[in-house]
């Protein structure tokens, strides 16, 4: 009881920082340091990955947990060379990440190690097992990648009778990535002439995209953005467009503090941008990075548009 407990608190720790944007190191080191807090004996193992779908890219940091396993889409399985680190708990250890290749197609798969490890088993020797048995499964289904449901079925079966000495977790991750035609990014000079400068450039990728039909409210919701950017920003802000399953609109520049939706009185001149990005949007936020931040929204996609 005590350890779902201590389990619970770290869980909804981990999902906190997840909200922060924080770097994989940074986040265990947070863990680590709440685990300390506890108070407890007990120890806990984590592997936390962020993905980049457009650099294609992966960053990942551990303490302690079994490795993952990289299915690329010619049936290649390929146990990922990250740092074991320390358990959650230990303290006073610090975290490595690692940033690694996530292409187009590929699967990660995240186990724990219920899944590789028994009382007639060693974790490595598991571990092998379970890259064989991924690209035993990937050959079967011949230059496509295998389906995920599927994938996890064939994984689970190489367990035999004896083999269930502990609960087991098993999460297979596919990265479908963005394809640089589906990516448009500028950077800006902060003056006064940069938000009609940023309308022009999103309206005109709006054109390529054959997006059209967004055009109005995508050039308000640009001005407004960038205008709050550049009313502060020392150094170029960066304008980048997404285009996937919605468009999304990124804004970004060097101050840290992050904008609040407020009530703006009738007396204020300014202070409804972000009640209009709030209203028009399908849903925005803002992230802190190290030198600054960005702003982003995202818009349903008209019926019948995507990816091309």
């Amino acid at each position: 009881m005590t350890s779902a407990a201590i389990m619970g608190q770290l869980r909804t720790t981990a999902q906190t920082l997840a909200g922060l944007d924080l770097p994989p190191q940074e986040v265990l080191h947070h863990l680590d340091e709440q685990a300390q807090r506890l108070g407890s004996d007990r120890m806990a193992t984590c592997l936390y990955a962020v993905y980049d779908p457009v650099a294609h890219r992966i960053v990942i940091a551990n303490a302690g947990h079994p490795p993952p396993v990289m299915l690329h889409r010619g049936g290649r399985a390929e146990v990922l060379r990250v740092p074991a680190g320390a358990p959650i708990g230990v303290g006073g250890v610090d975290f490595e990440a690692v940033e690694l290749d996530a292409p187009a197609g590929a699967t990660l798969v995240l186990y724990t190690d219920g899944l590789v490890e028994s009382r007639i088993r060693d974790v490595w020797t598991g571990i092998e097992q379970l890259r064989e048995r991924l690209t035993e499964t990937a050959r079967l289904t011949g230059p496509n990648p295998p389906p995920l449901e599927p994938l996890c079925d064939e994984v689970l079966d190489m367990l035999g009778p004896g083999d269930r000495d502990d609960d087991i977790a098993l999460l297979a991750a596919r990265f479908d990535g963005i394809a640089p035609s589906d990516v448009a990014y500028w950077y800006l000079d902060p003056k006064a002439q940069t938000a009609g400068q940023a309308r022009r450039l999103a309206r005109r990728a709006l054109s390529r995209w054959g997006l059209e039909e967004l055009t109005d409210q995508l050039e308000l919701l640009v001005s407004e953005v960038v205008t709050n950017a550049v009313r502060y920003a020392e150094r170029p802000i960066t304008l980048r467009l997404l285009r996937t399953d919605v468009l999304r609109c990124e804004v970004g520049d060097d101050v840290p503090q992050l904008p609040r939706l407020r009530q703006a009185r009738p007396s204020d001149e300014g202070g409804r941008g972000l009640y209009l990005v709030n209203r028009m949007t399908r849903r925005w936020g803002a992230t802190r990075l190290s030198m600054g931040k960005v702003v982003w929204f995202e818009l349903s996609m008209p019926p019948g548009a995507g990816r091309g």
